[in-house]
């Protein structure tokens, strides 16, 4: 790969993006365990507002797919819907 002001920029670029999408990830990740942990209804409900706002926030900055973003609001919406 040749070493342009370009190609270095954009090396510079993916890792500051690499780096911000993990994190982002990451906190995804962990919304949606703490919705799985919630043992009430209303906790839970509490933390699925804050994990499916994240979810949707990341497939909308294409981070994930969108079908996979729709997968993880399922999973916690079936968990929601199954606490009584």
């Amino acid at each position: 790969m040749e070493r342009t002001k370009s190609v270095l920029k954009r090396q510079r670029q993916e890792k500051e993006d690499y780096l911000r999408n993990n994190q982002r990830k990451t906190q995804m990740k962990n919304a949606i365990k703490k919705v799985l942990e919630a043992k009430t209804k209303v906790d839970a409900e509490k933390s699925y507002n804050l994990a499916v706002s994240i979810i949707d926030k990341l497939s909308n900055n294409k981070v994930i797919h969108k079908n996979s973003a729709a997968r993880r609001k399922s999973q916690i919406t079936q968990y929601l819907n199954s606490l009584s």
